[in-house]
């Protein structure tokens, strides 16, 4: 098990990278949004949790220079994300060296990825293949949200249910990040149920800018529209909206596009072995694209 400030790599003209605190992550999310990455306020915590010694931050003496993210969710698969090298000194093989310090924690697990779509080819380098486009949808929604009939707040008494619901959805359990995720501060979940089995859930969370949405997963179109409507049911006139859809979706991109939302930019789903079961694809939001 890697520690917090434990030095795992050094090299590229005295670049170390370490396990990173949650305070020190803090500052990861700081550098994120300068990036356009409209973190949700309440993710950090959140993220970090789920496994701490997953965290690398690199420094040149004591500057962070780069950052990346290996969070292991089970003991067959990964999640890589927070992939950052500061804008000033990118092209130096900074990045490649935090890479190369944080990819064993993943050991023989299965890593998924959300790639930006210049970085596709090098991640190609390393055994990643592409399944599917994700598509940032933006703006100021046009159409009212309103609570839907069949829906229901998530509170205590349903977090099992829902958390049980996810483990479809994600190619391992991941209850423990689903139950924070749900209670976190600010963070606001509706599902659906449809004869005592809950059949879709959505959160909507403040974000640096507006609100974003995810997950949003549900077995119908139908039940992702009366989740979209209710969950933006407390969102005022000119409110901002931000969700990230997997590009099978259609019936989704429909339904956002219907309430304003507009593409801002793709990332690219990626996995580095054989991609694992669950409904991803289909999700008419993802939950991040820092954890998947």
């Amino acid at each position: 098990m890697n520690h917090p400030g434990e030095s795992l790599h050094a090299g590229t003209d005295g670049l170390t990278v370490s396990v990173a605190t949650l305070e020190e992550w803090r500052h990861v999310e700081e550098w994120a949004n300068g990036e356009g990455w409209n973190v949700g306020l309440g993710d950090v915590a959140c993220f970090h949790a789920t496994d701490p010694a997953g965290f690398f931050l690199a420094r040149l003496g004591t500057t962070p220079v780069a950052a990346i993210s290996v969070v292991n969710y089970s003991d067959t698969y990964s999640f890589m994300g927070h992939y950052l090298v500061h804008p000033d000194l990118r092209g130096q093989g900074l990045g490649l060296a935090t890479w190369e310090a944080a990819f064993p924690h993943a050991g023989n697990r299965v890593i998924g990825l959300d790639a930006a779509l210049p970085q596709r080819s090098n991640y190609a380098k390393h055994g990643f293949r592409a399944v599917w486009d994700t598509i940032r949808y933006g703006g100021v929604l046009t159409r009212p949200g309103r609570i839907a009939e069949g829906t229901v707040r998530i509170g205590p008494g349903h977090l099992d249910a829902v958390a049980a619901y996810d483990r479809g959805w994600c190619p391992a359990d991941r209850g423990d990040f689903v139950r924070r995720w749900l209670t976190a501060p600010g963070h606001v979940g509706h599902a659906t149920v449809r004869d005592g089995e809950v059949t879709g859930y959505g959160v909507i969370r403040p974000a640096q800018e507006g609100h974003r949405i995810g997950p949003l997963f549900a077995d119908t179109p139908e039940e992702a529209e009366a989740l979209l409507d209710t969950l933006t049911a407390d969102l005022g006139p000119g409110a901002g909206l931000s969700l990230d859809m997997p590009e099978p979706q259609t019936a989704g991109g429909e339904l956002v596009r219907a309430r304003g939302l507009t593409e801002r930019f793709r990332t690219v789903r990626m996995y580095n072995g054989e991609v694992p079961w669950s409904r991803a694809g289909q999700a008419y939001a993802t939950t991040t694209l820092e954890l998947g």
